[in-house]
């Protein structure tokens, strides 16, 4: 089925009540502009606070802002669900605290009509972040070029453009939390996508919605799970 014309900006959203309605007022208002069919699909996974009354409401006011709720946390599952619900072909994915510029939606929206995968890359850009996450940024990156033989320079959940198609049929790399990224990134290159990277400019100095501990040891455990993968010949 040929999907219409557009853009759907995916936003994964846990306990987001203080930023919720004035982001989306934001990205709307930026999205407007663009002149072209969008939707936004807000994806609750897990939050207890006021996030699901105030994306209910926003969603009543404006038709082009949808909403669903997950009962348990889990940003992957969200996203899986965003993409089968996502009315266009083109699907942004962009954090709740809009600390990438948005300019990378114009760019990355544009670029989709030739790829079937676009990177936002804080390092090739700029980012105004906390050292330790930076640095652990960069030291996964650098050991999934060395292990996968994938040379890019950004694996988190935002700023990630995908053509719908293309990852309907990678559902299944999809697990519930983050590293869903890196395996559709993988895949992609492995099989020959179109892939391209693009520079971002990010400020996020608020707290990470993960524990970074617990987040370090499951990145870098599933990197090396997919790599021991790759070395015995499977596909995972």
């Amino acid at each position: 089925m040929t999907l219409p014309p557009g853009l759907t900006v995916f936003i994964p959203v846990y306990n987001e009540e203080s930023l919720l309605t004035p982001n989306v007022m934001r990205l709307i208002k930026f999205l407007e502009n663009l002149a072209v069919p969008y939707e936004i699909i807000l994806g609750s996974n897990g939050s207890t606070d006021k996030t699901t009354e105030l994306a209910k409401k926003l969603c009543e006011q404006h038709p082009r802002v949808r909403f669903f709720h997950l009962a348990q946390k889990g940003v992957g599952t969200a996203f899986k669900n965003g993409v089968v619900t996502a009315k266009y072909e083109r699907i942004i994915t962009v954090d709740m605290d809009l600390s990438i510029n948005l300019g990378f939606i114009r760019e990355s929206y544009q670029s989709l009509s030739q790829c079937d995968i676009v990177i936002g890359s804080k390092i090739s850009g700029s980012q105004k972040r906390a050292k330790i996450r930076k640095m652990a940024s960069n030291c996964f990156i650098r050991l999934a070029k060395i292990l996968l033989k994938i040379d890019f320079h950004d694996y988190s959940i935002a700023a990630k453009g995908y053509r719908k198609k293309l990852v309907e049929n990678y559902l299944h790399y999809i697990d519930p939390k983050t590293f869903y990224v890196v395996k559709i990134v993988y895949h992609a290159t492995r099989e020959g996508k179109r892939l391209k990277e693009i520079p971002v400019q990010c400020v996020d100095e608020r707290e990470s919605r993960f524990n970074l501990i617990h987040e370090g040891v499951y990145k870098f455990g599933n990197l090396f799970l997919l790599w021991l993968s790759v070395v015995k010949g499977g596909n995972q």
